[in-house]
């Protein structure tokens, strides 16, 4: 298997619960961080199977309860990874006093009060916006949502310090992350916007979006001392309820 082709299947494997090869579990460090170039069009590939359940659901449910099954289809394919990931940083700024107590925090696999309602308005808001998808930019929004989201992510691990003094999962994607990683995703995520929605939107999408994922990234420096791999979570989670909120009534209408 090529080099390229590895790195494809770890982006897939990392951020879906569907398996493509039952052999490739040992990724090198290098090939964990060349992976993230291949975020955006994983991304794209699950805005198509989105798109697949959304033509054969909303022949049967109601556009409400076909949002809620999409928003369900999607959180189960991913593992619900980036969920779990908000809800963590919601609790540790609600509960920590300093960087070190709040990824304390996080690290806890329990989640608080405080953390459960942070999740439960981004899933409600991230249902409103579904809802209320313009039937005409449908398709392409919901290709577009976990395109952005998860090239949000590379733009959120590039150049930054990881939290943990003791290392953990994500920080072999943050030390070897490139600038060329960058950029191949980069371009990726840009054709695919300006394919799905025009030039100008997809402009503005990229703009827009580095711009408030780099504020984030030096937002949470100031309060963990760096990025983890939940932080990139829920960068993730909300660059897609960014997209599908702002872009419908901003940019193709």
């Amino acid at each position: 298997m090529t080099a390229v082709l590895r790195t494809f299947v770890f982006a897939w494997q990392y951020l879906t619960a569907i398996p493509l090869s039952r052999s490739m579990h040992d990724a090198k460090p290098d090939e964990l961080a060349a992976s993230m170039s291949w975020y955006p069009l994983v991304g794209c590939l699950l805005g198509v199977i989105l798109v697949a359940a959304d033509l054969l659901l909303a022949h049967v449910f109601s556009a409400q309860v076909t949002s809620m099954l999409l928003m369900l289809l999607l959180i189960g394919i991913t593992r619900g990874l980036h969920q779990d990931g908000l809800a963590d940083m919601v609790d540790g700024l609600a509960g920590g006093r300093t960087s070190q107590a709040r990824l304390a925090i996080m690290r806890d696999g329990h989640i608080g009060a405080i953390g459960a309602t942070g999740l439960f308005l981004a899933l409600g808001l991230r249902y409103a916006g579904l809802t209320a998808l313009p039937a005409g930019e449908h398709s392409a929004l919901l290709i577009g949502m976990p395109a952005v989201g998860r090239w949000a992510m590379v733009v959120g691990a590039f150049n930054v310090t990881y939290a943990r003094s003791e290392g953990g999962l994500a920080q072999p994607f943050l030390a070897h992350l490139s600038w060329r990683h960058l950029c191949v995703a980069t371009v990726t995520a840009g054709l695919a916007l300006t394919l799905l929605l025009g030039p100008w939107p997809a402009f503005c999408c990229l703009l827009i979006g580095t711009v408030l994922v780099r504020l984030f990234t030096a937002w949470f420096h100031r309060m963990f001392g760096g990025v983890t791999g939940d932080l990139l979570g829920a960068t993730n989670e909300t660059a897609e309820i960014l997209f599908i909120l702002i872009v419908p009534v901003v940019l193709v209408r």
